[in-house]
């Protein structure tokens, strides 16, 4: 199909007329969701009790009581036309999993009856060998393991050709090793948990018990499912590996908060419509920075299920995408010169007593435990920043970071000027510039710390934002698991060093208070440098962190290193989030990610240089060189023929730079497949074989300029970007 029939298909398209429910969302929301309400009407008090008990209190429940939910659940699922289960589970593939057992089994009679047991409820074995194990498992070794997570809700997922009970899971191996990104999470949430609610102790003996909250703000770019099947790197490699920046951009910022398209509205509304039933409690819509790139994001809940809630938005989108003829890109950096894509990890602390840790109190004393917290979260960016930017690393997340768009591949924190001139008095014990009456407290003076008192920095990748952090660095396809793993892990280690280190001041007869602005002071002057409230985009910034001997880690292959130095396995396994066998098996699995992305990546572009970039050079090339031979006939002289020899000769020498470009980087990559180690193998690629990507981009880029419009085959950017 040529461009200008494709062009014609989608401005023909219509709306896809959307039925908007003439109910309150009060009366759908979490209609498909096996809630509290719903095991209440469906399951006995003992298992209902079970549940609560196992989601509170991590009580494991009996098997007895297994077979009640199991009863309770599928009754539920049956009244909903629901004909297959499945686990849910979230393999190392960076997508979901799920394989569908039918409710049905015949009977010793040959009789159809539906069967679902708490058996079939807690543990299943799907076949672990065709995922990633990083030497866990060998292929011959199939066996692994997924078992029933209670405190993420089991849903039903609608089609038109049938409904499905999905099971949220971990995913393990046979012999117990994390396969998945919701095991680790689970261990990093029940390691912040107990080492908070220590630090707690010291402020209020009532708080027994603490939760991270999460709120993720989904980035993507929506285009029509034409343009989507006309390109091949979109297809294959989820961004375009050519396109020519268009005249018009985002820079008139006319698109950011603009009126939402029509269509995409439509599309928008069904699946809000559609996650609202699944639980997923959406918010906020709007048009994003770059033109056809747009946000969704929720409200704020526990980490896990907020993760869990991500990772089906987005299967839900693609899903719903599909229905409007339209097609949901998620890589972080879809089209060049312009924004990328993230998912903005708003994270907390909240304590059983409802008090939310990183909001500022109305009194010192509750100042104080903010603080506290606040300090050391930033103490524990500090001391892992290298480990923190390798939980966000990843191929298609090393095009955005740093590009003058997103926050840049150096950690640091923003905290905001009362916070920051908060921190500078505490540090040089000066009196507060607000100092009150402070109470108990008899030493330094704290003041009260006004919320959203600042501005937001939207250059910072971890940014205080008045009641929370906001971890700005995640990539849009990413799975949120794995930065908040760490974020969890490494605040629950700098909390237990806090602990240690205030009863250590405490036994050497410091009070209470003395000791726990002692060592916060400490902690201010070892982790200040962290602290950086400019521009994150700048060129003075990348200075001014060397100085500070802040790292730069530009590339995945070398920000993954710090999954496996010596410091981060040990915090990793003292808080038995991770054993030794486990992490460097996850180190391996995102090496070779890593590679295939880049391998495959490679391979397309190569594909597309030979069949249609220089086919179309060479197509116009001959009409040129048709026209001056015709010229020559007719007499005209050559040197009159000087622009259209520049141009033949023009696309002669592209189109001889990019096959010789596109040569050398299938040598690279023949050579780098020959090694075995991923770790060298991941190396060359990014330093031998990428590099030829911009080269050969380049000059296809300037071709698009140059050959005529209707013998370049590929959609460009004004089109995808423009024509909804």
């Amino acid at each position: 199909m040529s461009r200008s029939t494709i062009i014609s298909t989608i401005q023909s398209r219509g709306t896809v007329p959307v039925a908007f429910p003439q109910q309150k969302v009060t009366e759908y929301f979490a209609s498909n969701v096996f809630n509290h309400a719903s095991i209440q009407k469906f399951c006995t008090t003992d298992a209902f009790n079970a549940i609560k008990n196992a989601v509170e209190h991590a009580t494991p429940i009996d098997r007895k009581l297994a077979d009640a939910v199991a009863e309770g659940m599928k009754q539920w699922a049956l009244s909903k036309n629901v004909t297959h289960y499945t686990h849910w589970f979230q393999p190392l593939t960076g997508t979901t999993a799920e394989k569908h057992d039918a409710f049905f089994e015949p009977d010793e009679n040959g009789n159809a009856i539906e069967i679902f047991n708490g058996k079939a409820l807690v543990q299943q074995e799907p076949d672990a060998s065709s995922f990633p194990s990083g030497g866990i498992r060998n292929t011959f070794e199939a066996r692994g393991y997924t078992a029933w997570d209670p405190s993420s809700p089991a849903f039903i997922m609608e089609y038109e050709s049938g409904n499905t009970l999905c099971i949220p899971t971990v995913f393990v191996s046979y012999t117990g090793e994390a396969l998945d990104y919701k095991t680790p999470l689970l261990k990093a949430l029940n390691a912040v948990d107990h080492a908070t609610v220590a630090v707690c102790q010291y402020f209020d003996k009532k708080i027994t018990k603490t939760w991270s909250s999460l709120g993720i703000e989904q980035e993507y770019f929506l285009i029509d499912e034409a343009f989507y099947n006309a390109r091949p790197d979109l297809m294959i490699c989820g961004r375009t590996l050519f396109g020519a920046a268009p005249a018009k951009g985002q820079q008139l910022e006319d698109h950011y908060f603009g009126a939402i398209p029509e269509r995409v509205h439509s599309f928008m509304v069904d699946f809000e419509y559609e996650a609202m039933k699944l639980g997923i409690p959406l918010k906020t819509r709007h048009n994003e920075v770059a033109p056809s790139q747009y946000e969704c994001a929720p409200m704020f809940e526990e980490i896990n299920l907020a993760v869990d809630h991500n990772q089906l938005l987005m299967d839900l989108m693609e899903k719903i995408s599909r229905k409007h003829k339209l097609k949901v890109l998620l890589h972080e950096k879809p089209f060049a010169g312009i924004n990328g894509s993230g998912k903005h990890n708003n994270w907390s602390l909240i304590t059983n007593t409802g008090v939310n840790l990183l909001s500022p109190g109305a009194t010192p004393q509750s100042n104080l435990l903010f603080l506290t917290i606040f300090i050391n979260v930033i103490k524990a960016v500090h001391d892992n920043a290298d480990l923190l930017r390798a939980s966000i690393a990843s191929a298609g997340n090393d095009f955005r970071l740093g590009a003058n768009e997103a926050p840049p591949a150096i950690m640091s924190v923003f905290v905001g000027t009362q916070l920051h001139n908060v921190l500078n008095d505490i540090e040089k014990n000066k009196p507060n510039r607000d100092a009150r009456s402070v109470g108990s407290i008899k030493i330094d003076k704290i003041p009260e710390i006004l919320l959203d008192n600042t501005d937001r920095n939207r250059t910072s990748p971890f940014a205080f934002t008045g009641n929370k952090f906001e971890f700005r660095a995640v990539g849009s396809s990413a799975n949120s698991a794995n930065a908040m793993t760490v974020l969890n892990t490494i605040v629950a280690e700098t909390l237990k060093q806090f602990k240690m280190d205030v009863d250590g001041l405490i036994k050497k007869r410091k009070s209470k208070e003395e000791a726990i602005i002692e060592i916060l002071r400490g902690y201010i002057k070892k982790a200040k440098n962290i602290i950086f409230e400019g521009n994150g985009y700048s060129d003075e910034w990348v200075k001014e962190a060397a100085k500070r001997g802040l790292n730069n880690t530009k590339t995945t292959p070398q920000a993954l290193d710090a999954y496996v130095s010596i410091k981060s396995e040990k915090i990793f396994i003292d808080n038995k989030v991770f054993n030794k066998r486990e992490l460097h098996a996850r180190h391996d699995i995102m090496l070779e990610t890593y590679i295939k992305k880049v391998q495959i990546e490679a391979r397309v572009m190569g594909e597309m240089a030979y069949s249609t970039i220089i086919p179309a050079a060479l197509q116009y090339q001959k009409v040129l060189i048709d026209s001056v031979v015709g010229m020559r006939s007719i007499g005209i002289p050559k040197a009159k023929m000087n622009s259209q020899m520049a141009i033949i000769n023009e696309i002669n020498d592209r189109v001889t730079t990019i096959k010789t470009q596109v040569d050398k980087m299938i040598a690279e990559r023949v050579k780098a497949n020959k090694l075995i180690d991923n770790h060298k193998k991941a190396i060359t690629y990014c330093e031998k074989i990428k590099p030829h990507f911009e080269f050969i981009r380049e000059e296809v880029d300037k071709l698009e300029f140059i050959v005529a419009d209707n013998y370049w085959q590929l959609p460009k950017y004004r089109e995808m970007l423009f024509i909804r």
